[in-house]
């Protein structure tokens, strides 16, 4: 596997903290859809990372993965079932810990040796390419907070 997801990592690790970082607490509490807030979706953000950053801890710490790590095809259930929890957490607090699972998991998944990149294929529990889940609902989150500024313009 090339390792040209460490750039693509970087990139959207550099939009994820300057997102944060000018994030108030009322873009936090604010919609993105209707069933998840900007804090929620972070906090989405950090569950899937968190998933990978424990993946690629237990590749470099026992060589391989096993096919018991695999998830399954549809995470719908896994999704909905870990919503109610990750808006109980406070969304500053989601914010960061978004932030800081995200730096973790970049640093581990680029510290893997070649040797241990070569075993993740497509088959793979573990996807080093974190940039496109991120890149994903940071647009998400960007263009709900831009029509929620435009309606405000507008009233």
């Amino acid at each position: 596997m090339e390792r040209s997801y460490e750039v693509d990592n970087a990139r959207e690790l550099e939009r994820l903290r300057a997102l944060v970082s000018k994030l108030s607490d009322q873009d936090l509490g604010s919609m993105v859809n209707e069933y998840w807030t900007v804090a929620g979706v972070l906090g989405h953000m950090a569950f899937w990372d968190g998933c990978a950053l424990f993946l690629a801890g237990k590749l470099q710490r026992d060589g391989a993965l096993t096919p018991s790590d695999t998830e399954p095809e549809s995470v719908d259930w896994i999704n909905d079932s870990t919503r109610p929890l990750i808006h109980a957490i406070p969304p500053r607090q989601a914010a960061e810990v978004a932030l800081r699972i995200a730096e973790q998991t970049d640093e581990l998944v680029a510290s893997l040796s070649p040797e241990l990149v070569a075993k993740i294929d497509d088959n793979s529990p573990l996807n080093p390419v974190r940039a496109h889940h991120r890149g994903e609902h940071l647009d998400e989150i960007e263009a709900a907070l831009a029509g929620r500024d435009a309606t405000r313009r507008q009233t």
